[in-house]
């Protein structure tokens, strides 16, 4: 079996998308999507708790 289907099995519509760039020879994207999917989840569990004034100053 195939890395790249391992991977979909395991990760479900992840995994596609990860499949998908890396057939599609767009693999340097996944790194900006790790970083966009980081943010994304500090500023939304950042919002109700301490974290909120070292995360307004991120941006």
């Amino acid at each position: 079996m195939s890395l790249i289907k391992k991977m979909q099995d395991r990760f479900g519509i992840f995994g596609e998308l990860l499949a998908f760039l890396w057939a599609a020879k767009l693999w340097w994207i996944i790194p900006m999507i790790f970083v966009l999917v980081i943010l994304g989840f500090i500023v939304i569990f950042g919002h109700g708790t301490g974290l909120a004034p070292f995360v307004y100053t991120l941006f």
